[in-house]
């Protein structure tokens, strides 16, 4: 049974599933689909073509699946999909997609979107990512799964930043940041191994030790990167480490540092 505030406001074209809350002064938009068991808190705005999962819950004023920021964006057909089990806190915006993306913004599953963060336009966003207070994701921005940003991070748009990454707060991201990394200051040579976020993953002592060594073969005992990724992978590699190589030989390779953004 549903549970729907007298107050708020359901386009008759939208799609609401089972056990579905919605609270005071919400809105939500045409042809949007709320999944089972999703919470929408009270003077939420849950846009148009907006297509969310099981689960998720919304915090109070939050706006998910709103018009891109797009200076192109002329009003056409555009989505936002959301996955199953997601925190989106309060004050938080996530944009639909634009045309010179493919038109949709996605969002994984059980990501926590902590108050005041911003997802833009045609942003890709995996599994188990946590964006903390203030972080700012331009366009076209991915985030893979299980990476962290800390308050205030900012990324310019095209950026990919790494699986299970960790970038500290106030962080400026102009460049691809690698997967498995630690780093305050992305601007300056890479920090270290998220030993801490790995082991709490579940990844073996043994995986962790050899992922560690190619990163010490490249930033520690090569001159070069491209030397670095050399030596690496003149050798055998684990899974985690072909990942990691993989990343930087795409940055190295891509316009400014960005693997996805146009040649």
């Amino acid at each position: 049974m549903n549970h729907i505030h007298p107050t708020a406001v359901v386009d008759p074209t939208a799609r609401i599933g089972a056990n579905v809350k919605i609270g005071p002064c919400s809105v939500i938009g045409a042809n949007a689909v709320i999944g089972d068991d999703t919470v929408v808190g009270p003077s939420c705005i849950v846009g148009p073509n907006t297509t969310m999962g099981r689960r998720n819950v919304l915090h109070g004023h939050c706006a998910v699946g709103g018009d891109p920021q797009d200076k192109s964006y002329r009003g056409e057909e555009v989505r936002l999909v959301l996955g199953d089990d997601n925190h989106v806190r309060e004050f938080v915006t996530i944009n639909r997609g634009t045309s010179k993306g493919d038109g949709i913004t996605r969002v994984g599953n059980r990501n926590l979107f902590m108050a005041c963060s911003h997802v833009a336009h045609d942003c890709v966003v995996g599994d188990g990512v946590i964006l903390a207070n203030n972080v700012l994701l331009a366009g076209h921005v991915s985030v893979d799964d299980g990476a962290t940003l800390s308050g205030a991070v900012a990324v310019q748009q095209f950026v990919t930043i790494g699986k299970m990454a960790y970038v500290g707060g106030h962080a400026s991201v102009k460049k691809d940041f690698p997967p498995f990394m630690k780093e305050d200051d992305p601007s300056q040579p890479r920090g270290v191994i998220n030993f801490i976020g790995m082991q709490r993953a579940g990844y073996s002592d043994e995986q962790i030790k050899a992922l560690d060594e190619a990163f010490r073969t490249v930033y520690v005992r090569s001159d070069t990167l491209a030397e670095g990724i050399l030596r690496v992978t003149s050798a055998p590699m684990t899974a985690e480490v072909q990942l990691f190589i993989g990343a930087l030989q795409r940055s190295h390779a891509a316009r400014d540092g960005r693997a996805r953004e146009p040649r």
